[in-house]
């Protein structure tokens, strides 16, 4: 086992971490953010009413992109 290699992914490990970190605290800091949410979480939230649709048996109105 070569102990420099191991040495090199755990510093590599705590760059991701600490980068990491850094993004959820200024996420943190800022106010409640405004305007559109991104696309992919637009697709969450049609997966999210597509399973309440199949798990409650009610038609819930899906808006069309377009």
């Amino acid at each position: 086992m070569d102990l420099s290699k191991v040495l090199a992914q755990l510093r590599e490990e705590l760059e991701n971490l600490d980068a990491a970190i850094l993004s959820l605290e200024r996420l943190q800091q800022e106010g409640p953010r405004r305007g559109r949410p991104p696309k992919a979480l637009s697709h969450l939230s049609k997966a999210a009413r597509a399973a309440r649709k199949e798990n409650s048996g009610v038609d819930e109105p899906v808006p069309e992109e377009g």
